[in-house]
């Protein structure tokens, strides 16, 4: 594991996307351990850097009942086993400003949720732990204006700093993915633009309290994200997506992610071929 994350996604000598992936929420230690090996063997074959996705606890849920975590200390100590285990970097949500210290000794990225990703003093406190982060394009933003988010990471003294796509409003209870607002973040925030392809794909708001998904575009929404120029990959997977605690609803099944990774790997490298003649 390298100390660069910078450095680190993109070091693929092929040129390939990086990979953020992982459950929604660290449910305990065997399957975030089988998750994170299956996947690193997966992504070392087709040379893409893997970056472990997990969160440590759910903040943002519709009904009081929903599953929120195991516990802050077992589940960011179940991140760090993974991180020192398989010697790649990890990353996870934060939600407040007292978070970002706390995290900030288990993992290598700080994420910042959709919703959140205006807060000032939660960026600024994620910037000065000196971790990465990645923010996460909210649902009600224009891509243009994600760049006063990554001006205050900066302005925090943390060059280190991606952004990603998930997905706009759509009415109440549906997202769109508006692929112009990959270039455009490129653009604007001159960073690392991650597409996010399973939360693209929520229908929330569902009248139950669960948030819905399409996940049998996930694929779609990948290939697209890739060929509108987006650097990274971020998605969500899990043994069995029908008894996640969490978003299972729009999670790719673990089975399903090396003939996914596969196809995505085959598509930069021709995306790349093309991109060198132009």
């Amino acid at each position: 594991m390298t100390d660069n994350i910078a450095q680190y996604i993109r070091s693929s000598a092929s040129g390939n996307f990086f990979l953020l992936a992982g459950p929604c929420v660290i449910e305990g230690e065997d399957m975030a351990m089988e998750i994170a090996e299956k996947l690193l063997t997966t992504a070392s074959g087709l040379d893409i850097p893997y970056i472990f996705k997990g969160s440590y606890r759910k903040a943002n849920r519709s009904r009081l009942d929903s599953f929120t975590g195991i516990g802050d200390e077992k589940a960011l100590k179940i991140l760090r086993k993974v991180r020192e285990t398989f010697h790649i970097p990890v990353v996870t949500d934060i939600h407040s400003s007292e978070e970002a210290e706390i995290a900030a000794e288990y993992v290598d990225i700080l994420q910042i949720p959709a919703f959140l990703c205006r807060q000032t003093e939660l960026l600024v406190a994620a910037a000065k732990t000196g971790k990465m982060v990645n923010i996460k394009k909210g649902q009600f933003l224009s891509p243009s204006s994600m760049r006063f988010a990554c001006q205050k990471v900066r302005e925090s003294g943390n060059d280190n700093v991606a952004v990603t796509e998930r997905g706009s409003f759509f009415g109440y209870g549906d997202l769109v993915v508006d692929m112009r607002g990959i270039p455009v973040m490129r653009r604007e925030c001159s960073c690392p633009v991650i597409m996010d392809i399973t939360h693209s794909l929520q229908q929330p708001n569902s009248s139950d309290g669960v948030s819905g998904g399409l996940p049998e575009l996930i694929s779609t929404i990948a290939m697209s994200g890739l060929a509108a120029g987006a650097d990274g990959i971020f998605m969500e997977t899990h043994q069995n997506p029908a008894v996640a605690k969490s978003d299972g609803a729009n999670m790719l099944p673990l089975s399903k992610a090396p003939g996914l990774l596969r196809n995505l790997t085959t598509l930069r490298i021709a995306l790349n071929e093309i991109n060198s003649h132009q």
